[in-house]
């Protein structure tokens, strides 16, 4: 059985700004399988951004979930990340994806996983997937050491995990959230 290595996705909030951006690689056991894949997208009328690492399958399943949990709960981030959580770690089906998500509104970012958590980050980044060490310090230096919005730092440090590790390309999508 092949291992698939899959992505890196960073979170920052800065001043008004969240913005969430992911890499487009996938790769299967040594061999990068595809470059473009897209795995930050918009939800709940466009006022919730999202981004999954892992498989595919999975990450796609719980955007599902997610968007579903969301309408559900009127578009609370919390809430509906909450209940996901207990979902994720409680069905027998759900608590096998493997898969982590990056989620923010206008207000929050949370960092979710099939064990149950649901966190808030109180630096203002949060980052999952391949390359995430790399591009939270680049992100964290940055946001700390520079006069770049949200979603600047987010590109550069993604570049940055992406001259890294080899699970991270350069090509990035970024969706940001103004307040």
């Amino acid at each position: 059985m092949f291992n698939y290595h899959a992505t890196t996705i960073l979170a920052v909030k800065k001043d008004k700004q969240i913005a969430l951006g992911g890499d487009g690689q996938v790769t299967l056991d040594k061999t990068i399988i595809k470059q473009t894949a897209k795995k930050v997208r918009r939800m709940y009328h466009e006022k919730v951004i999202c981004g999954f690492a892992g498989a595919a399958a999975d990450g796609l399943t719980l955007f599902e979930k997610f968007e579903a949990k969301l309408e559900e709960y009127n578009g609370n981030l919390k809430r509906a990340a909450v209940e996901l959580a207990k979902d994720w770690r409680t069905d027998k089906m759900l608590r096998r994806l493997e898969a982590m998500m990056v989620v923010a509104d206008k207000e929050s970012i949370l960092l979710l996983s099939g064990n149950g958590d649901v966190m808030e980050p109180d630096d203002n980044v949060a980052s999952v997937g391949s390359g995430s060490s790399y591009a939270e310090a680049a992100a964290l230096a940055l946001l700390k050491h520079s006069n770049l919005s949200a979603e600047e730092i987010v590109k550069e440090s993604l570049k940055i995990a992406s001259s890294i590790c080899i699970y991270t390309n350069d090509h990035i999508t970024i969706e940001k959230i103004e307040s």
